[in-house]
Protein backbone atom coordinates (compact mmCIF):
# COMPACT_ATOMS: atom_id res chain seq x y z
CA UNK A 1 0.00 0.00 0.00
CA UNK A 2 1.08 3.40 -0.84
CA UNK A 3 1.86 6.09 1.76
CA UNK A 4 -0.88 8.73 2.61
CA UNK A 5 -2.72 11.19 4.33
CA UNK A 6 -6.52 10.91 5.16
CA UNK A 7 -8.24 13.97 6.09
CA UNK A 8 -12.19 14.58 5.89
CA UNK A 9 -13.48 17.52 8.17
CA UNK A 10 -17.34 17.51 6.69
CA UNK A 11 -20.15 16.39 9.39
CA UNK A 12 -22.99 14.69 7.74
CA UNK A 13 -26.00 14.77 8.72
CA UNK A 14 -28.16 11.38 7.23
CA UNK A 15 -31.86 10.58 7.23
CA UNK A 16 -35.42 11.91 7.09
CA UNK A 17 -35.78 15.21 8.48
CA UNK A 18 -32.60 16.24 9.14
CA UNK A 19 -33.08 19.44 7.39
CA UNK A 20 -34.65 20.79 10.28
CA UNK A 21 -31.20 20.35 12.27
CA UNK A 22 -29.68 23.11 9.88
CA UNK A 23 -30.41 25.50 12.81
CA UNK A 24 -27.87 23.52 14.74
CA UNK A 25 -25.03 23.63 12.89
CA UNK A 26 -24.91 27.49 12.06
CA UNK A 27 -24.43 30.32 14.18
CA UNK A 28 -27.78 32.96 14.63
CA UNK A 29 -25.51 35.54 13.81
CA UNK A 30 -24.64 33.97 10.36
CA UNK A 31 -25.00 35.98 7.09
CA UNK A 32 -26.31 33.08 4.57
CA UNK A 33 -26.36 32.67 0.58
CA UNK A 34 -28.35 29.66 -0.12
CA UNK A 35 -27.59 28.76 -3.84
CA UNK A 36 -29.72 26.66 -5.64
CA UNK A 37 -30.10 24.92 -9.55
CA UNK A 38 -33.33 25.24 -11.10
CA UNK A 39 -37.23 25.50 -10.13
CA UNK A 40 -36.98 21.59 -8.77
CA UNK A 41 -35.43 23.01 -5.53
CA UNK A 42 -38.74 24.91 -4.91
CA UNK A 43 -41.08 22.70 -6.40
CA UNK A 44 -39.80 19.67 -4.13
CA UNK A 45 -40.63 21.48 -1.03
CA UNK A 46 -36.86 21.64 -0.47
CA UNK A 47 -36.40 25.42 -0.38
CA UNK A 48 -39.13 26.00 1.84
CA UNK A 49 -37.76 23.50 4.44
CA UNK A 50 -34.33 25.86 3.85
CA UNK A 51 -35.91 28.27 4.58
CA UNK A 52 -38.15 27.35 7.74
CA UNK A 53 -34.57 25.85 9.37
CA UNK A 54 -32.96 29.13 8.48
CA UNK A 55 -35.27 30.95 10.95
CA UNK A 56 -34.88 34.35 11.53
CA UNK A 57 -31.26 34.80 10.28
CA UNK A 58 -30.54 36.86 7.85
CA UNK A 59 -29.82 35.63 4.21
CA UNK A 60 -30.35 35.56 0.50
CA UNK A 61 -30.85 33.25 -2.28
CA UNK A 62 -29.27 33.07 -5.57
CA UNK A 63 -30.76 30.62 -8.08
CA UNK A 64 -29.93 29.24 -11.80
CA UNK A 65 -26.67 27.32 -11.01
CA UNK A 66 -26.80 25.18 -14.60
CA UNK A 67 -26.52 21.57 -14.57
CA UNK A 68 -22.19 22.52 -15.47
CA UNK A 69 -22.31 25.55 -13.35
CA UNK A 70 -20.26 28.38 -15.52
CA UNK A 71 -17.64 30.75 -14.58
CA UNK A 72 -20.04 33.75 -15.50
CA UNK A 73 -22.94 32.58 -13.48
CA UNK A 74 -20.81 32.45 -10.39
CA UNK A 75 -19.40 35.58 -10.90
CA UNK A 76 -22.78 36.91 -10.01
CA UNK A 77 -22.99 35.37 -7.02
CA UNK A 78 -19.59 36.43 -6.01
CA UNK A 79 -20.50 39.93 -6.49
CA UNK A 80 -24.23 39.23 -4.52
CA UNK A 81 -21.77 38.04 -1.52
CA UNK A 82 -19.24 40.91 -1.78
CA UNK A 83 -22.38 43.52 -2.13
CA UNK A 84 -24.14 42.27 0.95
CA UNK A 85 -21.15 40.61 3.11
CA UNK A 86 -22.33 37.33 3.54
CA UNK A 87 -20.44 35.31 5.18
CA UNK A 88 -21.82 31.52 5.09
CA UNK A 89 -22.70 29.56 1.80
CA UNK A 90 -25.38 27.29 1.66
CA UNK A 91 -25.57 24.70 -1.58
CA UNK A 92 -29.03 22.89 -1.86
CA UNK A 93 -28.92 20.76 -5.04
CA UNK A 94 -26.43 18.49 -6.61
CA UNK A 95 -23.29 18.07 -7.01
CA UNK A 96 -23.43 21.21 -9.83
CA UNK A 97 -24.38 23.76 -6.98
CA UNK A 98 -22.08 21.68 -4.60
CA UNK A 99 -19.20 22.84 -7.06
CA UNK A 100 -19.94 26.48 -7.68
CA UNK A 101 -20.58 26.99 -4.17
CA UNK A 102 -17.39 25.61 -3.55
CA UNK A 103 -16.12 28.01 -6.07
CA UNK A 104 -18.03 31.03 -4.81
CA UNK A 105 -16.16 30.07 -1.49
CA UNK A 106 -12.93 30.27 -2.81
CA UNK A 107 -13.21 33.29 -4.81
CA UNK A 108 -15.21 36.05 -2.67
CA UNK A 109 -11.77 36.90 -0.83
CA UNK A 110 -9.63 36.12 -3.81
CA UNK A 111 -7.29 39.05 -4.77
CA UNK A 112 -7.04 38.65 -8.36
CA UNK A 113 -8.92 37.27 -11.01
CA UNK A 114 -11.08 34.30 -9.74
CA UNK A 115 -10.24 32.28 -13.05
CA UNK A 116 -6.78 31.43 -11.77
CA UNK A 117 -8.09 29.53 -9.14
CA UNK A 118 -8.99 26.93 -11.86
CA UNK A 119 -6.06 27.44 -13.47
CA UNK A 120 -3.79 26.69 -10.53
CA UNK A 121 -5.77 23.48 -10.13
CA UNK A 122 -6.59 25.07 -6.81
CA UNK A 123 -3.38 25.97 -5.59
CA UNK A 124 -3.85 29.99 -5.42
CA UNK A 125 -6.50 29.59 -2.55
CA UNK A 126 -5.55 30.75 0.51
CA UNK A 127 -9.04 31.73 2.02
CA UNK A 128 -11.90 30.40 1.67
CA UNK A 129 -15.96 31.14 3.01
CA UNK A 130 -17.44 28.37 5.02
CA UNK A 131 -19.86 26.61 3.28
CA UNK A 132 -23.01 23.54 4.09
CA UNK A 133 -24.44 21.53 1.29
CA UNK A 134 -28.17 20.00 1.23
CA UNK A 135 -28.08 17.49 -1.06
CA UNK A 136 -30.99 16.32 -3.23
CA UNK A 137 -29.22 14.47 -6.13
CA UNK A 138 -26.96 11.77 -4.87
CA UNK A 139 -23.80 11.07 -7.57
CA UNK A 140 -21.40 13.43 -7.25
CA UNK A 141 -19.91 12.95 -3.61
CA UNK A 142 -19.28 16.83 -3.78
CA UNK A 143 -21.13 16.83 -0.16
CA UNK A 144 -17.80 15.12 1.49
CA UNK A 145 -15.06 16.28 -0.89
CA UNK A 146 -13.12 19.48 -1.60
CA UNK A 147 -13.10 18.68 -5.26
CA UNK A 148 -14.90 21.87 -7.88
CA UNK A 149 -15.45 21.76 -11.68
CA UNK A 150 -16.25 25.16 -13.18
CA UNK A 151 -16.88 25.35 -17.02
CA UNK A 152 -16.32 29.03 -18.90
CA UNK A 153 -18.92 29.95 -21.45
CA UNK A 154 -16.45 32.36 -23.39
CA UNK A 155 -13.59 30.22 -24.11
CA UNK A 156 -15.53 26.61 -23.81
CA UNK A 157 -13.15 25.32 -20.97
CA UNK A 158 -13.98 22.79 -18.43
CA UNK A 159 -11.18 22.23 -15.34
CA UNK A 160 -11.38 21.24 -11.98
CA UNK A 161 -9.72 22.52 -8.95
CA UNK A 162 -9.07 21.14 -5.12
CA UNK A 163 -8.57 22.65 -1.90
CA UNK A 164 -8.62 21.71 1.43
CA UNK A 165 -10.47 24.98 2.58
CA UNK A 166 -13.77 24.26 0.37
CA UNK A 167 -14.57 21.12 1.95
CA UNK A 168 -17.86 21.56 3.52
CA UNK A 169 -18.31 22.09 7.12
CA UNK A 170 -21.66 19.93 6.95
CA UNK A 171 -23.94 17.94 4.46
CA UNK A 172 -27.17 17.05 5.09
CA UNK A 173 -28.24 13.86 3.16
CA UNK A 174 -32.18 13.53 3.55
CA UNK A 175 -33.24 10.50 0.97
CA UNK A 176 -36.79 11.80 0.83
CA UNK A 177 -35.35 14.80 -1.14
CA UNK A 178 -34.51 12.97 -4.29
CA UNK A 179 -38.05 11.06 -4.50
CA UNK A 180 -39.13 13.75 -6.82
CA UNK A 181 -35.98 13.31 -9.36
CA UNK A 182 -36.48 12.49 -12.72
CA UNK A 183 -35.14 8.58 -13.17
CA UNK A 184 -32.69 9.80 -15.81
CA UNK A 185 -31.07 11.85 -13.23
CA UNK A 186 -30.91 9.09 -10.78
CA UNK A 187 -29.41 6.69 -12.89
CA UNK A 188 -26.93 9.49 -14.02
CA UNK A 189 -25.82 9.25 -10.17
CA UNK A 190 -25.81 5.78 -10.48
CA UNK A 191 -23.33 5.47 -13.36
CA UNK A 192 -21.78 8.23 -11.69
CA UNK A 193 -20.78 6.44 -8.65
CA UNK A 194 -19.84 4.05 -10.17
CA UNK A 195 -17.39 5.31 -12.28
CA UNK A 196 -16.24 6.94 -9.40
CA UNK A 197 -15.09 4.36 -7.37
CA UNK A 198 -13.62 2.31 -11.06
CA UNK A 199 -11.44 5.29 -10.84
CA UNK A 200 -9.14 4.71 -7.78
CA UNK A 201 -10.22 0.78 -7.72
CA UNK A 202 -9.03 0.09 -11.47
CA UNK A 203 -5.38 0.46 -11.81
CA UNK A 204 -2.53 -1.77 -10.24
CA UNK A 205 -2.90 -4.22 -7.29
CA UNK A 206 -0.66 -2.50 -4.17
CA UNK A 207 -2.01 -4.51 -1.33
CA UNK A 208 -4.55 -2.11 0.10
CA UNK A 209 -6.80 -4.72 0.94
CA UNK A 210 -9.18 -2.52 2.51
CA UNK A 211 -9.57 -0.49 -0.42
CA UNK A 212 -10.09 -3.36 -2.36
CA UNK A 213 -12.84 -4.95 -0.36
CA UNK A 214 -14.63 -1.46 0.34
CA UNK A 215 -14.39 -0.53 -3.54
CA UNK A 216 -15.87 -4.00 -4.26
CA UNK A 217 -18.51 -3.64 -1.71
CA UNK A 218 -19.81 -0.48 -3.31
CA UNK A 219 -19.91 -1.78 -6.78
CA UNK A 220 -21.66 -4.69 -6.10
CA UNK A 221 -24.49 -2.43 -4.17
CA UNK A 222 -24.41 -0.30 -7.39
CA UNK A 223 -25.38 -2.95 -9.91
CA UNK A 224 -27.95 -4.20 -7.71
CA UNK A 225 -29.39 -0.74 -6.60
CA UNK A 226 -29.30 0.48 -10.70
CA UNK A 227 -32.33 -1.83 -11.85
CA UNK A 228 -34.11 -2.48 -8.74
CA UNK A 229 -34.52 1.48 -8.20
CA UNK A 230 -35.70 1.54 -11.75
CA UNK A 231 -38.27 -1.19 -10.70
CA UNK A 232 -39.48 0.53 -7.63
CA UNK A 233 -38.23 4.20 -7.52
CA UNK A 234 -40.13 5.27 -4.37
CA UNK A 235 -38.06 2.75 -2.40
CA UNK A 236 -36.50 4.81 0.57
CA UNK A 237 -34.09 2.15 1.48
CA UNK A 238 -33.02 1.93 -1.87
CA UNK A 239 -32.69 6.13 -2.38
CA UNK A 240 -30.68 6.13 1.15
CA UNK A 241 -28.14 2.90 -0.12
CA UNK A 242 -27.36 4.97 -3.46
CA UNK A 243 -27.13 8.73 -1.23
CA UNK A 244 -24.62 6.95 1.17
CA UNK A 245 -23.06 4.70 -1.56
CA UNK A 246 -22.51 7.90 -3.75
CA UNK A 247 -20.76 9.86 -1.23
CA UNK A 248 -18.55 7.14 0.00
CA UNK A 249 -17.48 6.58 -3.65
CA UNK A 250 -15.75 10.24 -3.88
CA UNK A 251 -15.24 11.49 -0.18
CA UNK A 252 -11.43 10.19 0.18
CA UNK A 253 -11.78 7.00 2.10
CA UNK A 254 -11.61 4.22 -0.86
CA UNK A 255 -8.84 6.22 -2.69
CA UNK A 256 -6.44 6.74 0.24
CA UNK A 257 -2.97 4.26 -0.27
CA UNK A 258 -3.67 3.56 -3.47
CA UNK A 259 -3.11 4.58 -7.30
CA UNK A 260 -5.99 6.65 -9.21
CA UNK A 261 -6.41 7.04 -12.92
CA UNK A 262 -9.04 9.66 -13.68
CA UNK A 263 -8.25 9.71 -17.28
CA UNK A 264 -12.16 8.60 -18.19
CA UNK A 265 -13.23 11.83 -16.10
CA UNK A 266 -10.67 14.32 -17.83
CA UNK A 267 -12.13 12.96 -21.34
CA UNK A 268 -15.90 13.18 -20.40
CA UNK A 269 -15.33 16.57 -19.28
CA UNK A 270 -14.11 17.53 -22.58
CA UNK A 271 -16.79 16.04 -24.09
CA UNK A 272 -19.49 17.52 -21.67
CA UNK A 273 -17.84 21.16 -22.56
CA UNK A 274 -18.10 20.68 -26.10
CA UNK A 275 -21.22 18.34 -26.62
CA UNK A 276 -23.33 19.19 -23.61
CA UNK A 277 -23.76 15.58 -23.12
CA UNK A 278 -24.76 14.72 -19.16
CA UNK A 279 -21.61 14.63 -17.54
CA UNK A 280 -22.14 10.60 -16.23
CA UNK A 281 -23.54 9.74 -19.70
CA UNK A 282 -19.95 10.79 -20.80
CA UNK A 283 -18.47 8.04 -18.40
CA UNK A 284 -20.61 5.73 -19.44
CA UNK A 285 -18.77 6.09 -23.01
CA UNK A 286 -15.29 6.44 -22.38
CA UNK A 287 -14.99 4.03 -19.27
CA UNK A 288 -15.20 0.97 -20.91
CA UNK A 289 -13.44 2.18 -23.96
CA UNK A 290 -10.51 2.90 -21.76
CA UNK A 291 -10.91 -0.90 -20.51
CA UNK A 292 -10.69 -2.47 -23.42
CA UNK A 293 -7.56 0.02 -24.69
CA UNK A 294 -6.14 -0.35 -21.46
CA UNK A 295 -6.23 -4.11 -20.91
CA UNK A 296 -3.02 -5.05 -20.68
CA UNK A 297 -2.21 -2.22 -17.74
CA UNK A 298 -4.92 -3.24 -15.98
CA UNK A 299 -5.11 -6.58 -16.15
CA UNK A 300 -4.79 -7.84 -12.50
CA UNK A 301 -6.84 -5.58 -11.77
CA UNK A 302 -9.75 -6.73 -14.24
CA UNK A 303 -9.66 -10.18 -13.23
CA UNK A 304 -10.38 -9.40 -9.32
CA UNK A 305 -12.97 -6.99 -10.62
CA UNK A 306 -14.46 -10.14 -13.06
CA UNK A 307 -14.27 -12.64 -10.03
CA UNK A 308 -15.42 -10.45 -7.00
CA UNK A 309 -17.89 -8.10 -8.79
CA UNK A 310 -19.05 -10.51 -11.18
CA UNK A 311 -18.69 -13.78 -10.22
CA UNK A 312 -17.07 -14.72 -13.55
CA UNK A 313 -14.23 -17.36 -12.77
CA UNK A 314 -14.63 -19.55 -15.64
CA UNK A 315 -12.63 -19.98 -19.31
CA UNK A 316 -9.34 -18.34 -19.63
CA UNK A 317 -7.54 -15.10 -18.62
CA UNK A 318 -8.90 -13.35 -21.89
CA UNK A 319 -12.37 -14.55 -21.74
CA UNK A 320 -12.88 -13.24 -18.37
CA UNK A 321 -11.43 -9.99 -19.27
CA UNK A 322 -13.94 -9.61 -22.40
CA UNK A 323 -16.51 -10.74 -20.45
CA UNK A 324 -16.10 -8.72 -17.64
CA UNK A 325 -15.94 -5.48 -19.84
CA UNK A 326 -19.11 -6.65 -21.82
CA UNK A 327 -20.93 -7.09 -18.69
CA UNK A 328 -19.60 -3.66 -17.48
CA UNK A 329 -21.42 -2.22 -20.75
CA UNK A 330 -24.33 -4.04 -20.69
CA UNK A 331 -24.75 -2.74 -16.95
CA UNK A 332 -24.84 0.87 -18.22
CA UNK A 333 -26.95 -0.04 -21.15
CA UNK A 334 -29.83 -2.00 -19.00
CA UNK A 335 -30.34 1.12 -17.16
CA UNK A 336 -30.76 3.42 -20.40
CA UNK A 337 -27.42 4.61 -20.58
CA UNK A 338 -25.62 4.21 -24.24
CA UNK A 339 -21.75 3.40 -24.01
CA UNK A 340 -20.98 4.38 -27.63
CA UNK A 341 -20.41 8.57 -29.16
CA UNK A 342 -22.79 7.41 -31.97
CA UNK A 343 -25.85 7.75 -29.74
CA UNK A 344 -24.64 11.66 -29.67
CA UNK A 345 -23.74 11.81 -33.34
CA UNK A 346 -20.31 12.04 -32.38
CA UNK A 347 -17.75 10.82 -35.42
CA UNK A 348 -14.48 11.28 -36.20
CA UNK A 349 -14.35 15.07 -36.57
CA UNK A 350 -15.66 15.48 -32.77
CA UNK A 351 -12.86 12.40 -32.26
CA UNK A 352 -9.90 15.01 -33.63
CA UNK A 353 -11.88 18.32 -31.97
CA UNK A 354 -11.48 16.25 -28.34
CA UNK A 355 -8.28 15.07 -28.91
CA UNK A 356 -7.59 19.06 -29.40
CA UNK A 357 -9.09 20.38 -26.52
CA UNK A 358 -6.83 17.64 -24.37
CA UNK A 359 -3.81 19.18 -25.34
CA UNK A 360 -5.28 22.69 -25.03
CA UNK A 361 -5.33 21.96 -21.37
CA UNK A 362 -2.56 20.08 -20.79
CA UNK A 363 -4.24 16.27 -20.50
CA UNK A 364 -1.73 15.00 -22.36
CA UNK A 365 -0.19 12.17 -19.58
CA UNK A 366 -3.00 10.89 -17.94
CA UNK A 367 -3.65 7.92 -16.38
CA UNK A 368 -2.34 5.90 -12.88
CA UNK A 369 1.31 5.88 -14.53
CA UNK A 370 0.71 8.88 -16.61
CA UNK A 371 0.96 7.03 -19.73
CA UNK A 372 -1.85 7.43 -21.16
CA UNK A 373 -0.35 10.02 -24.03
CA UNK A 374 -3.00 11.75 -26.59
CA UNK A 375 -2.42 8.69 -29.10
CA UNK A 376 -3.78 6.59 -26.67
CA UNK A 377 -6.70 9.10 -25.37
CA UNK A 378 -7.50 8.85 -29.26
CA UNK A 379 -7.74 5.07 -29.01
CA UNK A 380 -9.78 5.26 -26.31
CA UNK A 381 -11.84 7.89 -28.27
CA UNK A 382 -12.07 5.59 -31.66
CA UNK A 383 -13.04 2.77 -29.07
CA UNK A 384 -15.92 4.15 -27.88
CA UNK A 385 -17.36 5.35 -31.18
Amino acid sequence: MQNFEFYNPTRVLFGKGMIARLDEQLSPEARVLVLYGGSSAERSGTLNEVRAALGKRTFREFGGIEANPTYETLMNAVAMVRAEKLDFLLAVGGGSVMDGTKFVAAAVPYEGEPWDILVSKGEAVKRALPLGTVVTLPATGSEMNCLSVISRQSTGDKLLFSNPLVYPRFSVLDPMRTMSLPMKQVINGVVDSFVHVMEQYMTYPVDGMAQDRFSEGLLSSLVEIGPRIVATPEDYDLRSNLMWVATLALNGLIGAGVPHDWTTHMIGHEITAKYHIDHARTLATVFPALLKVRRTEKRAKLLQYAARVWNLTEGTEDERIDAVIRKTEEFFESLGVPTHLSAYGIGAEGINDLVQQLEDHGMTHLGENGDVTLDVSRQILEAAA
